[in-house]
């Protein structure tokens, strides 16, 4: 787990991380999925996301750096889609190199920029709020989808945040056996799932 923590913290800014605490709260939240995607047995990347009603929503997904160009990302998002849901994340706008890169690999795996001006709030102290863009896969999103996507994370996942309105009623924690990890194992071009205990 410390490894996947540190590429988890590597891979973010500050405000799109939470807090130690938090994340093993988010964890205990059976909608919430920290999974590991494992080749050779070493991290290969990590895809965190929320399971919720008819959708997914990715939260965080990142591939290790010297592991990067090799379509594990690609592979990675593959087998999430088998789920056969809808796929939600976020991406920074595209305005220089990087996040135009990222915005490509999305819409080369058939993801859909939304046209919705969609602001994210941090985790964390300080607060900045930050533009992101929504992106959809397999199609775009009314704007209805897109409002309850939005009260989802007003209402769910936020209370795993530094927010002061959710820490007032958060439950004690309880990450021992509670929290559960899934690992990917990346078997040539074959991705095969096992639950962790954590």
């Amino acid at each position: 787990m410390d490894t996947a923590m540190a590429l988890y913290r590597r891979s973010f800014p500050a405000h799109e991380l939470r807090l130690w605490p938090d994340q093993q709260a988010a964890m205990n939240d059976p909608l919430y999925h920290f999974d590991l995607c494992l080749l050779d047995s070493a991290l290969a990347g990590l895809i965190l996301y929320w399971d919720f009603g008819a959708y997914i929503y990715v939260e965080h997904f990142c591939v290790e750096p010297s592991m990067r160009g090799h379509g594990l990302g690609t592979l990675i998002l593959a087998e999430l889609a088998k789920k056969g849901k809808p796929i939600i994340l976020e991406i920074d706008p595209p305005e220089d190199e990087i996040s135009v890169r990222r915005q490509h690999f999305y819409q080369r795996l058939g993801f859909v920029a939304n046209p919705y001006a969609y602001i994210h709030p941090s985790f964390r102290r300080p607060f900045h709020p930050h533009r992101l863009v929504l992106m959809s896969y397999p199609e775009a999103l009314t704007y209805e989808e897109a409002r309850g996507f939005a009260d989802f994370i007003r209402e769910r996942v936020l209370r795993y945040s530094e927010h002061e309105a959710f820490r007032a009623g958060r439950p004690a924690l309880r990450l021992a056996g509670g929290g559960r990890l899934l690992r990917h194992e990346i078997r040539g071009r074959h991705v095969v799932a096992a639950a962790l205990q954590s």
